[in-house]
């Protein structure tokens, strides 16, 4: 229990703040969360100012957007013939559904994460993104970063979705900002130092790091 926590407060330390999700409105994170799956946060930058731009980043006009100009708007995220179909699938949904977001994220957390994994498309750590960043319920976000570099560093020996997930949300503070800041520091840790190749002698986590350890002691 400790130690994750140590690690928290070595990353803040290192990283500052980093007030993620970065969006406008909860929707935007809904669309976000959708576009980031496989591709840098970059991407999704640029296709969210290209839909806003066309006017598209709103419940309706999503819904009835021609999926052949989604495409085009979101191109820079890749897979042209499943992201489009996603977003216009999911605003369609919610609109039918709900009539508007706020309805649809008001939801209680295990229901509304039961639906979203019922979409096309969405999948644990999508759905959680949602909850966590749109909905503002305590479901810790766990990505492929989170997963290496808890099982890289002897944090945790675990691989399954689930078992990371109750690992953290067992001992970290029941709190919706140390959550987030959470996620977003190990991301911000496994884009600069974990990554498949490690770049152990620059890591913050270096002195309590497994792996360091054994790469410093070769």
């Amino acid at each position: 229990m400790q130690r994750l926590m140590e690690v928290y407060h070595k990353l803040l330390d290192d990283f500052g703040p980093q007030d993620w999700w970065p969006a406008e409105t909860a929707f935007e994170v809904i669309v976000g969360a959708i576009l980031t799956q496989q591709t840098a946060w970059k991407n999704v930058e640029k296709s969210i100012e290209n839909l806003k731009g066309a006017g598209l980043m709103s419940l309706d006009a999503l819904a009835q957007a021609d999926t052949g100009q989604i495409a085009s708007l979101t191109a820079p995220c890749g897979f042209p013939r499943t992201k489009p179909l996603r977003l216009k699938a999911m605003a369609s949904y919610i609109r039918d559904n709900y009539g508007d977001v706020d309805s649809f994220l008001e939801k209680p957390g295990d229901s509304l994460r039961e639906e979203l994994l019922t979409l096309d498309g969405i999948g644990p750590e999508t759905a959680d993104s949602i909850l966590c960043y749109a909905s503002d319920k305590l479901y810790f976000v766990v990505d492929a970063y989170t997963r290496r570099i808890g099982n890289r560093s002897g944090l945790f020996d675990l691989d399954e979705y689930d078992e990371i997930q109750f690992h953290f949300q067992r001992i970290i503070p029941k709190d919706l900002k140390t959550y987030r800041e959470f996620h977003a520091l190990m991301v911000q840790l496994g884009k600069n130092h974990c990554r498949r190749k490690p770049e152990c002698a620059s890591c913050p986590l270096g002195d309590m790091c497994e792996h360091a350890g054994r790469s410093h002691g070769d």
